[in-house]
Parts: C-alpha cells; sequence; structure tokens
C-alpha cells in the first residue's frame, strides 16, 4: 500500500475537489467552489487513486459560529482545518487517523501554535478522533449547521513549542 499527500492545484483541480465534497458529504455541508479558493487544499492518494481530502486556511481562527459578522478572524499561529474527509469506501480502515496525524504533522512543520476545527455534532466518529490525537472542545454552538440542524463542536489542539 502506498500513501502519499500531494497538494490540489487550484484552480485546475476545483472541479475535482468539489465532486469529491459532494462524495463524502451531505449536500448542505459541500463546500462552494468559492470557498475552495480561499483554502489550501491536500489530497491523500491511496496507490495513486484520491481516497482522502482535507484543507487548511492558514494563521485563521474558527469564530464564525459566534462572531457577530459570521466571519473567521485572522489569528497568527493558527491552522484551521477547513475540512477532513475519506471516501465513504475507504473509511474505517484506520485512514482517517494516518489523515489526521499528517495533518498535526503538517501544523508542527510549518510552525502553528495551535490547531481548530468544527464538525457536526452528530459526527461522533470525526470527534473521538479528533480526541484521541488530543484535541479538546472549547464549545458547543446549537444549530450552526442545517439539513439536518445540528450544533457545532469546536475542537482544538495546543501544540508545544520547539525551543
Amino acid at each position: 500500500m502506498n500513501i502519499e499527500f500531494r497538494q490540489a492545484i487550484l484552480p485546475r483541480e476545483l472541479r475535482s475537489l468539489t465532486r469529491f465534497d459532494r462524495k463524502v458529504f451531505s449536500p448542505a455541508d459541500a463546500f462552494p467552489p468559492s470557498y475552495w479558493k480561499e483554502c489550501e487544499a491536500w489530497w491523500m492518494l491511496l496507490n495513486g487513486r484520491k481516497t482522502g481530502c482535507c484543507a487548511f486556511q492558514r494563521d485563521i481562527e474558527f469564530l464564525e459560529d459566534i462572531a457577530p459578522d459570521g466571519r473567521n478572524p485572522a489569528r497568527e499561529g493558527f491552522l484551521y482545518i477547513a475540512t477532513t474527509g475519506l471516501l465513504p469506501e475507504y473509511q474505517g480502515r484506520n485512514l482517517g487517523a494516518l489523515l489526521k496525524a499528517w495533518e498535526i504533522a503538517y501544523a508542527r512543520h510549518h510552525g502553528f501554535r495551535r490547531i481548530v476545527t468544527n464538525t457536526r455534532r452528530r459526527n461522533k466518529r470525526m470527534i473521538e478522533l479528533n480526541k484521541a490525537f488530543g484535541f479538546q472542545i472549547v464549545r458547543t454552538t446549537p444549530r450552526y449547521y442545517a439539513e439536518p440542524v445540528d450544533a457545532t463542536v469546536v475542537m482544538e489542539l495546543r501544540l508545544s513549542q520547539r525551543k
């Protein structure tokens, strides 16, 4: 089994990212193409096949769920993981843990102090995966998601800095 991570090339791979997103998430949770352009997206390739994807925003803290203007503010040293997903046929094989470990290694390598992410409260698998890697729940915001209505669980991982 050969696993590699490759940065998505935008705008060339925009259609591929949006198609992948619709296969992994409900239509209500899939990102519009305009949002992908704001992110740094990475593919997880298994034997050359796109099986997973994640997207980051550098120096951004996730606060849109509680900010009066609904925007995420710039915050130096923060890495916001906007999405982490695996195609359904690859879930349950510990590939999610591999992708999460890679995200954390990426953050450390690039000198981020904190990682922040959010997910639906009903996405127990992602919440437990994040907890297994040391993420802590910082807040839960009711009615953040629509179709179906659900709260968002915001989680954070503080990274130790090398001296």
